[in-house]
């Protein structure tokens, strides 16, 4: 699991960075809309739009954006009908890739997706290809600097916490807890005012795949021009690069 650290981690930085360019503005405004689609236009009762709103004010998008984002979901105002879908494949190194998105047009979507896997050496695959080897967790990143380890253990498994990774290379803690549990462990970190670095409900590699440098670029690459893409929402791999080689690689 701490190849997932690392990596959310940097991600994090970086979708910081590309919201100052407005490339993530797009990819919020279709999860809000999609979001109050699926469970109404209510942020106290969908937890779904509620998380897309908090990263929506992550990135200082403006409150017109997201009001219209959410009555175009819920049908109050006109706007172009996307649908979610995921593929499944295959990057170097034998690494397995999940690529969830959102997109008005199906076809070129997955045309698109597949020059990219393709172009760095993957390949997509069919469905339920890769996906036995994830399952749906809560993480939270929490900085060591922060709190003992012993403080945090007694907190989150007190809030329902399933577990706590403390990886020797990482500058911060790793909590687990069940998608269920995801919003109430959440909250009792914030109420306890231990400030939360990332966090988000992921689908995490039951087994990672070491990746050396003579390929980690590679799968770099292709993880980033995935995640780059507009209908994107979320890219997960099973890759394990050690942190030195990823901050020495990333860009």
């Amino acid at each position: 699991m701490g190849g997932h650290s690392h990596w959310a981690g940097i991600k994090h930085k970086k979708a910081i960075v590309d919201a100052k360019k407005g490339k993530v503005f797009t990819k919020i405004i279709r999860e809000i809309t999609i979001a109050a689609k699926l469970s109404g236009g209510d942020i106290d009762s969908n937890p779904r739009l509620r998380k897309a709103v908090e990263d929506a004010k992550n990135v200082n998008m403006p409150q017109d954006n997201v009001k219209r984002a959410i009555m175009k979901g819920t049908g109050q105002i006109p706007g172009a009908m996307f649908e979610e879908v995921t593929y499944e494949g295959y990057g170097p190194a034998g690494t397995a890739i999940i690529v969830e998105g959102t997109t008005d047009n199906k076809n070129r979507t997955f045309s698109e997706l597949r020059k990219i896997f393709e172009k760095h050496g993957g390949n997509i695959g069919a469905s339920g290809c890769v996906s036995w080897m994830f399952e749906k967790k809560g993480w939270f990143g929490i900085s060591k600097s922060a709190i003992s380890e012993e403080d945090l253990m007694n907190i989150i498994l007190d809030a329902g916490a399933e577990d706590l990774k403390n990886e020797s290379d990482s500058d911060e803690y790793e909590v687990y807890t069940s998608p269920q549990d995801f919003e109430k462990v959440k909250k009792v970190l914030e109420d306890k005012k231990i400030q939360i670095s990332s966090c988000e409900v992921s689908l995490i590699a039951k087994n990672e795949v070491k990746v050396g440098e003579d390929k980690a670029q590679q799968v770099l690459d292709l993880m980033d021009e995935l995640e780059g893409h507009e209908d994107v929402k979320n890219v997960y791999s099973n890759f394990d690069i050690p942190k030195d080689i990823l901050e020495k690689l990333i860009k």
